[in-house]
């Protein structure tokens, strides 16, 4: 069987960089929302000599999520490894006017948290017990005006923590990854003023962090 890297949240940042990375050993499926977005991962994937599968899919879309796992099973009978890069970060908002800000909040509770929780239970059969899911923490939570993403995404940590306990004597591997400060999108959302000479190219991360994705 092939070997095969699930990248959720693969069309941008730090998703695509570990699509690329990955290609020159894994066949990648690559999910995301923007076609186009995958299509430029695609053709950086295949100049790098690899292939994809592009799947232009919400994550928060159970039915969707689940004929994708189906799909990957009955093609190649499970994965290698899942990287979930995927994220929704809302804008910064001071703690008080979360409650205002509910629609935005309520789809980064989507996203970070009922999505993961989900895509855990699909893709861990995926996985079987030498698989590799590995899931990216940052530290934001607890920082003034990141209460609606620090709080999403720290409850997204949590589950991968638990699952890592879970699985720590039965498989899969799960790993907890912690990036540098990196030039995305994303961070240019949250810091629009920031100097960005100083951070970290997503490549270069993804290169970093090949070895423990590959284990």
């Amino acid at each position: 069987m092939d070997k095969i890297a699930l990248i959720t949240g693969g069309s941008r940042g730090l998703g695509a960089s570990l699509a690329v990375a990955l290609a020159p050993s894994h066949h990648i499926v690559a999910v995301a929302r923007t076609t186009g977005a995958l299509e430029e991962v695609d053709d950086r994937i295949r100049a790098a000599g690899g292939e994809a599968t592009l799947a232009p899919m919400d994550i928060t879309n159970a039915d969707a999520m689940a004929q994708l796992c189906r799909a990957i099973y009955d093609r190649w009978g499970g994965i290698d490894i899942w990287a979930h890069t995927a994220i929704e970060a809302m804008q910064l908002t001071p703690t008080p006017q979360l409650a205002l800000q509910e629609e935005d909040f309520d789809k980064s509770l989507k996203v970070n948290v009922e999505a993961t929780a989900r895509l855990i239970a699909y893709v861990a059969p995926l996985l079987g017990e030498a698989g590799r899911a590995v899931f990216f923490r940052d530290t934001h939570a607890g920082e003034k005006f990141f209460g609606g993403y620090g709080a999403t995404k720290a409850a997204q940590m949590a589950l991968a923590e638990s699952w890592q306990k879970e699985a720590a004597k039965i498989g899969p591997v799960v790993k907890i990854l912690e990036p540098k400060p990196l030039a995305t999108a994303m961070r240019a959302r949250f810091f629009p003023a920031e100097d960005r000479s100083g951070l970290t190219p997503p490549d270069a991360e993804a290169a970093r962090f090949l070895p423990e994705l590959l284990g």
